[in-house]
């Protein structure tokens, strides 16, 4: 039985990282990776030849981003996650909470309003219909945290829980349609809240923390629920291959501890990446009201001490 379309997966041997990351292109992943590295590129190269610069570890971040997601969907591993619960999670958890942190930090819809050009007066190109977007209520509601909250956690609990996710795994296009929401449920959770990118809902630092950490624990309880199973949950993996020599079970626990483990990862990765913008954000504050200090003369401060010296006035 072909699964995947990849090869006969029934007939896997036995699961081994080597095994795994075997070439094993599926075409729409392939395309859809080389595509956005070529746009991506495009970008930065335009930007150069005009003079302009763009941070080198914003192209490396989105690179990684991009071969993330073709090591998922373009290796054997995609062959083995579709009778290995195990697998089929570690894919599930880079494409949902890996790559698309690593495709923000790359910043492409900055790049992209850089590079594009405008189309004129009175015409609409790619650029101001970029531009209509993010500002068009439709990414206003899918950037709130009370859309992409409660996203998040359904993509969990109402996917694995009930028949859709046998049934998007009966198909190859329902299994691709699964990967592509996986991700873009990344993207739009992660956007808000750590994203180089302007968007329409961005808050506060603080709230942004606080975001992360709402959708975080229900992966830690998801995970959890998987390993304490006393039987087979997810009916795609309930009668794995012969060939592999699992067991549905402990396989289902494997795959409870990995999406435990990265509830915690991309956490601190967060985390970090948002610690550094607040930083960066504070120093170029701080830079902007030392350039106003210099070109009023330092009003604000000469007005604090003539305030002072009144009081002392009145104080005699």
């Amino acid at each position: 039985m072909d699964h995947s379309g990849h090869g006969m997966t029934m007939d896997l041997p036995p699961f081994t990282l080597g095994r795994g990351l075997e070439w094993s292109a599926d075409p729409f992943f392939l395309v859809a990776c080389l595509a956005g590295l070529g746009l991506y590129g495009w970008g930065v190269v335009r930007l150069v030849r005009r003079g302009d610069k763009w941070p080198v570890g914003r192209t490396v971040a989105f690179v990684i981003g991009v071969l993330t997601v073709a090591l998922m969907m373009c290796t054997r591993l995609n062959d083995y996650g579709m009778v290995m619960f195990s697998v089929h999670m570690v894919q599930h958890m880079v494409i949902s909470m890996v790559s698309p942190i690593l495709v923000l930090l790359g910043a492409p819809i900055t790049l992209a309003l850089r590079a594009l050009p405008t189309a004129g007066r009175g015409r609409k190109g790619p650029r101001e219909l970029l531009l209509m977007f993010l500002h068009s209520r439709y990414m206003r509601i899918i950037t709130h945290p009370a859309f992409t909250i409660p996203l998040f956690i359904a993509s969990l609990y109402g996917l694995y829980f009930t028949p859709l996710f046998d049934t998007l795994m009966g198909s190859k296009p329902g299994h691709i349609a699964m990967m592509v929401h996986f991700f873009a449920v990344g993207m739009v959770f992660f956007w808000p809240i750590m994203g180089v990118d302007p968007g329409p809902h961005r808050p506060g630092y603080l709230m942004r923390m606080l975001e992360l950490f709402a959708g975080m624990p229900f992966h830690a309880f998801f995970g959890i629920a998987l390993m304490m199973a006393s039987e087979p949950m997810v009916g795609t993996f309930k009668n794995p291959p012969a060939s592999l020599g699992i067991e549905a079970l402990s396989d289902q626990n494997a795959a409870g501890g990995i999406a435990w483990a990265f509830s915690e990862i991309p956490s601190v990765l967060v985390l970090i990446a948002l610690l550094f913008q607040w930083y960066a954000s504070d120093q170029r504050q701080a830079r902007r009201k030392d350039r106003a200090a210099d070109r009023d003369g330092d009003k604000e401060l000469e007005a604090y001490n003539a305030y002072l010296a009144s009081l002392n006035t009145q104080g005699r």
